[in-house]
């Protein structure tokens, strides 16, 4: 007699992507806010700031917020006090009220994770205040890790907090490359499609909200 091979752990966990999944976010609103405050012009700013390596050194740890705002400071030919600073560059978030709903209603049955690209300052200021935050039960930032989605190591970063096999996980991000690097290491990825699609990928994946 032939055995049914054993059928695959049922989904246990949904993680989340911030940006654009959770909250969006708008970088036209930070760079119309500091250029108020250095008055160069917000296209400059932003090409002046897209040259750097400032961002991703910072989302990745290597530098501290001190050392970000600085080499800012000198990038930009102005010294930004830091609180006005902080207050443009993360006043750039938008709840998804579709989002928040879900998160609410997953929270009872599944496990919940929340998996970011971010940087301290944006943690502090943008994700922790953030009315659902309260709700995941693991929580992985790019800077604490040292690595950035799709590097294996901050879904790796993920699993261990969580426990679980990622075959148990179903991992949701609004950029294709990072939906890819989730199921490269075996979890199920979903491609941020809208509120509607993305209950029925859920659902598809046997995830009842």
């Amino acid at each position: 007699m032939t055995l049914a091979p054993p059928a695959p752990p049922a989904i246990r966990a949904v993680i989340f992507d911030f940006g654009q999944v959770v909250c969006t976010f708008d970088n036209r609103r930070m760079y119309r806010a500091l250029s108020d405050l250095c008055g160069l012009p917000e296209q400059d700013l932003a090409r002046r700031v897209a040259q750097s390596d400032l961002p991703r050194a910072y989302e990745t740890g290597k530098i501290s917020s001190p050392a970000f705002l600085e080499g800012l400071s000198a990038l930009c030919g102005f010294a930004f006090p830091e609180a006005a600073f902080v207050r443009a560059f993360t006043d750039i978030f938008v709840p998804i009220p579709s989002t928040f709903d879900l998160i609410r209603r997953l929270r009872p049955r599944y496990r919940l994770g929340l998996l970011s690209n971010t940087s301290p300052w944006h943690a502090e200021h943008g994700i922790r205040t953030t009315g659902v935050f309260p709700l995941f039960d693991a929580v992985t930032f790019s800077y604490e890790v040292g690595a950035m989605k799709p590097d294996p190591r901050i879904y790796r970063d993920m699993l261990a907090k969580l426990r679980l096999p990622p075959e148990a996980c179903a991992f949701i991000d609004d950029l294709p490359e990072n939906v890819e690097g989730a199921r490269a290491i075996g979890m199920h990825g979903i491609t941020y499609p809208g509120p509607t699609a993305l209950l029925t990928a859920l659902r598809a994946l046997g995830v009842e909200p």
